[in-house]
């Protein structure tokens, strides 16, 4: 409990700071956000004081002094008020997050779990073989590793969609369909989401197999591992032995390669237009639409702090040194 304790201090300290740049760094860029808005609503090159103060309300910039206005913010955060959202038919930030936010958490979360079990595997099998035919692996690994999420899915698309036809290449669904629970329904999410998710799941599961066979190669040369030979015992024994110290780095290493993945996911969804947290980001971004970006940085800063105090926790468990050290 002291250990879960110290974490989440340290998250909640995190989560203050991002939220805090949140607030800051928008209305530190260039130009008047307000005279953006007003020229959105303004009807027939007029805009009365009742629609300045409308729209002055509605970016949260009454009050004058900015940490008058930072207060606000906060208050308005723990009552889970996002703001509105002035280009998406002015709906709640909060609606549309929700929206948009079980796409992208339903595609992270399985992409993210094939590519670390995957790789986890693969290269607890090529630290084990090492020197083997299989090695070839490890340069095609290093090349996916190496390609940007958003390069990758463009040749994905292009070699899948384009000239073998096999995948649709672009949303979330076939927009001909009705959304509900019927087969038809769930089967266009899945074959929608292939494409998008294999793109993950090649660029993130390389850094595993390159990651878990460094540390297999570091075990297998420990001494535990030498005298487990020495008394005979089976080599597959001795491989899940040597797996279970050396995936130990690859559990920690998970939590910081979690940005990693959210990072590249949301290029992938603008990519794909597949209709996620990215793509929603993307399009309040090319509006210029303040609280709704505002309010996507902030869901996901706590979304990856949150995966992160999980990944942490579990490595406690999985490792008492961690406990005693912090």
């Amino acid at each position: 409990m002291r250990f879960i304790a110290r974490r989440v201090g340290f998250y909640v300290i995190a989560a203050w700071v991002a939220i805090t740049l949140s607030f800051f760094l928008p209305r530190m860029v260039p130009g008047n956000p307000v005279a953006g808005i007003i020229a959105r609503v303004e009807l027939n090159g007029q805009c009365n004081a009742i629609c300045v103060h409308a729209a002055v309300s509605q970016f949260g910039l009454q009050g004058g002094n900015i940490f008058v206005q930072y207060l606000q913010y906060w208050g308005h955060l723990f009552q889970g008020n996002l703001g509105i959202s002035y280009f998406e038919s002015s709906q709640p930030v909060t609606t549309l997050i929700a929206a948009y936010l079980p796409w992208t958490i339903g595609l992270l979360g399985c992409a993210t779990v094939i590519s670390f079990v995957l790789g986890t595997t693969i290269g607890i099998f090529l630290g084990w073989r090492r020197g083997s035919r299989m090695d070839w692996v490890v340069p095609g690994a290093t090349f996916f590793q190496a390609i940007p999420y958003f390069f990758l899915g463009m040749m994905i698309i292009e070699l899948f969609a384009s000239i073998l036809k096999w995948f649709p290449p672009q949303y979330g669904y076939d927009i001909t369909l009705t959304p509900g629970w019927s087969l038809g329904y769930i089967w266009s999410i899945i074959d929608h989401a292939i494409l998008p998710a294999g793109t993950v799941v090649l660029a993130s599961a390389a850094g595993f197999i390159l990651g878990m066979r460094n540390q297999m190669l570091t075990t297998m040369d420990e001494d535990f591992v030498l005298v487990a030979r020495a008394k005979g015992l089976h080599s597959r024994r001795v491989v899940w032995y040597a797996a279970r110290n050396a995936i130990l780095p690859s559990v920690s290493n998970f939590s910081l390669a979690i940005s990693l993945v959210v990072a590249g996911q949301l290029l992938v969804e603008v990519v794909f237009n597949y209709p996620g947290i990215g793509y929603l980001l993307y399009k309040a971004v090319i509006n210029h639409d303040y609280p709704l970006v505002q309010g996507v940085f902030v869901v996901i800063v706590l979304v990856v702090l949150a995966a992160n105090l999980i990944a942490d926790v579990v490595y406690a468990f999985i490792d008492p040194r961690a406990r005693q050290e912090a």
